[in-house]
Formats: C-alpha cells, sequence, structure tokens
C-alpha cells in the first residue's frame, strides 16, 4: 500500500518538470533583449551576428529551438553558456556546494530558533512569553530578504565593524546572509510547531494520558512533541526549496558566490542556456522538496495512507 502511494508520488514529478523546463523557455525567450547583442556590441558586423546566431541556433523558428532544447536535456546535455563557452551542468555544479552550504547553515539556524520559541509558545498559550514568540514569528514572515540583508549589513557590518560587508572567505562572512534565510523560515516552523504542540496536547490521547497520571514534563516531550513533529517535519521538507529560491535575493545582496548569484549574473547576460539550467535546477530542489513532504506525510502519518 505505501509502495504504491510512494510510486504515484514520484510519477507525478515527471509532467511537473515537463511544465517547469516549457514555462521556462518560453517566459525566457518573451524577455526583450537580444543575447547574440550583449554579447558582440551594438558595432558588431551583421555577418559576425548571423554567425553566431546560428551556432546557438538562435535562426531557428521558436518551436524548433524549444524541441532542440528537450532533446538535449533528454540526452543529459545542459548546454553550453553563450558567455564562455563552458559546459552549463558544470557551472552550476561549481557553484552549488556554496549554496548548500548557506542552506544548511540557514536551516539548522531556523531549527535552532522555531523549536524552542514554538515550545515556549505553546506551553505559555496567551501569556506575555506566547506574545513575544509570535511577535518575532510576525517580524521573521513580514520583512523580505532585500530589506533584512541591506539592514543587518549596515547594522553589524557598517556602523558596528563586527562582520563583514559581503562576499565569502571565513565563517564570518557566512553570518549575515545565514540570518538573513534563516530568519524567514524560522518564523514559519515556529508558528507551526506552537499550533502543533497545541493541538496535541489538547487531543482526547493526551487528555487520557493526563488524566492516567503522566506527568506534564513526559506529555509535553516524550508523547507530545513525537506527534506534533509530523505536521512541522513536513512544512520543514516544503521550506526546503524556498531556502534556494531566497538564496537567489540573499546572495546577490551580500555578493555570495553561489547559484542564486549565476542565476543573476546569467539573466543580467542573457546567457540563456544558463538561466535555463540555474532555474530548471532550483526548481528541481522544489519538486524535490514537495516530494519529500508528500512521502514524510504518508509513511508518519497513518491517517493520509487511509485518506489515499
Amino acid at each position: 500500500m505505501i509502495q504504491s502511494l510512494i510510486l504515484a508520488r514520484v510519477l507525478q514529478v515527471i509532467p511537473t518538470l515537463f511544465g517547469v523546463v516549457t514555462l521556462v523557455f518560453f517566459l525566457l525567450h518573451l524577455v526583450p533583449g537580444d543575447p547574440v547583442e550583449a554579447l558582440l556590441g551594438e558595432t558588431a558586423q551583421m555577418a559576425d551576428r548571423e554567425a553566431m546566431r546560428q551556432a546557438l541556433h538562435l535562426d531557428l523558428p521558436l518551436w524548433q529551438q524549444y524541441t532542440h532544447y528537450l532533446g538535449q536535456l533528454l540526452r543529459g546535455d545542459w548546454g553550453q553558456s553563450i558567455v564562455d563557452g563552458r559546459d552549463v551542468l558544470s557551472l552550476m555544479l561549481e557553484r552549488l556546494p556554496t549554496t548548500a552550504v548557506l542552506a544548511i547553515v540557514s536551516l539548522l539556524l531556523a531549527i535552532i530558533l522555531a523549536l524552542p520559541m514554538g515550545y515556549i509558545a505553546a506551553k505559555h498559550a496567551g501569556k506575555k512569553e506566547d506574545a513575544m514568540a509570535m511577535s518575532f514569528s510576525l517580524f521573521g514572515v513580514s520583512i523580505p530578504n532585500f530589506w533584512l540583508g541591506p539592514m543587518l549589513m549596515l547594522l553589524f557590518s557598517v556602523t558596528l565593524g563586527w562582520l563583514p560587508v559581503s562576499g565569502m572567505g571565513t565563517p564570518a562572512h557566512l553570518v549575515l546572509p545565514a540570518v538573513t534565510l534563516g530568519t524567514a523560515l524560522a518564523a514559519i516552523l515556529s508558528r507551526m510547531a506552537r499550533s502543533s504542540w497545541l493541538e496535541v496536547m489538547n487531543s482526547d490521547a493526551l487528555r487520557t494520558a493526563r488524566a492516567m497520571g503522566v506527568s506534564e514534563t513526559s506529555l509535553w516531550w516524550r508523547h507530545g512533541a513525537r506527534l506534533a513533529a509530523i505536521p512541522v517535519m513536513t512544512m520543514f521538507a516544503l521550506q526546503l526549496g524556498s531556502v534556494l529560491g531566497g538564496a537567489v535575493i540573499t546572495e546577490t545582496v551580500f555578493d555570495w558566490p553561489g547559484l542564486g548569484l549565476l542565476t543573476i549574473e546569467a539573466i543580467q547576460s542573457r546567457d540563456y542556456p544558463l538561466v535555463q539550467g540555474c532555474v530548471l535546477l532550483i526548481a528541481l530542489f522544489y519538486v524535490a522538496a514537495n516530494l519529500l513532504a508528500d512521502l514524510l506525510g504518508i509513511i508518519l502519518d497513518p491517517r493520509q495512507r487511509r485518506c489515499d
């Protein structure tokens, strides 16, 4: 039963990825600007422009460019960068570890912040501790990365001089980007942890356990935490993809040389194959994160197996 549900979820990924590839390709080609002109400049000879256009298959009708691109992907060929001629996949793999480091530290920071806040808010529901924790959560959800990043930079780098402004080199360079990226995730997870804990603690099962004399500490941490972790883990899996999406903004603000910054650089240079590759790779992480969330829900929550 579980195997068939997991297989069904995995098979749903195929049309999703096909839709992402199609949407990215056509939207990118609708963006104003000529990559050939961006590379050669306005003073380039017409013959040089046409030669490059043919080399890049830009002289073909759009549908033929699309089928050519699909054929490349099916063969495992992500194309070559227009700017420097290097393989797109190798360019992305060079930047991916840097983004992975930022994402992992941000996720760890989010967990460290979210779980204690969610517990405190649930334990003291309706009191000032709950209000303070949820105020921080609202603060984290409401403030966008492109505003929070410069504000942190202005305070801790420019005014106080405690941390580097941007770039990568030492662990100190990682602090501000990780805080910027992890704050919103911590806010979402803390709200989910609070609501899940409260729902579990008010359930019939735990009320029965309390009536049987089980201690409050055991109720909260041995029984309640295990049940409350199911929706929190599902939400955490869903947010894995958004971390990479948010990294595009955060890496640009802090000049962090990862996949997000590579995407912005490719867009600015009209490097179609590289933009398509970067967006497709980020979309793959989104799809994988959603698939992981579905699988966790099926494995951890028997109610989903019954519903399906």
